[in-house]
């Protein structure tokens, strides 16, 4: 009984490294599951804009989309601006989003008063 266990001992560690894969050749990546996912979600951000009223409220609109990817406010003139933004164009495959790659969304007094950077320059 101690030869069984004290070989079996020594047997494990050369067979713990030990693993069989099998596959029908397919294979799905992480990393393209990723990339899918940003595409889709860019998609249906563009979408979203897409239907978009000029006037709609503030919660109303943000309750249709994720988390916005940046966002910004200030008051001017004693009119407070929101700007929200979501990746809607992807133009680097590095996994992150900048805000050339999103659309602003300009809200005026807790309503969308526009959309775009015309709508943001505009504002400025």
């Amino acid at each position: 009984m101690k030869k069984v266990l004290l070989s079996a001992l020594v047997a494990l560690p050369l067979l713990s490294g030990c693993v069989v894969a099998v596959s029908d050749g397919e294979v799905e990546h992480s990393w393209s599951n990723q990339k899918s996912d940003w595409q889709d979600t860019q998609r249906s951000n563009r979408d979203k804009i897409a239907k978009l009223a000029l006037g709609t409220e503030y919660n109303s609109v943000i309750s249709q989309f994720s988390t916005p990817d940046f966002s910004e406010s200030l008051e001017k003139n004693e009119v407070v601006y929101q700007i929200l933004y979501f990746a809607t164009q992807s133009k680097h495959s590095d996994g992150k989003v900048t805000k050339d790659e999103c659309t602003p969304l300009l809200f005026k007094n807790g309503k969308l008063a526009g959309f775009g950077e015309t709508a943001l320059k505009q504002l400025l």
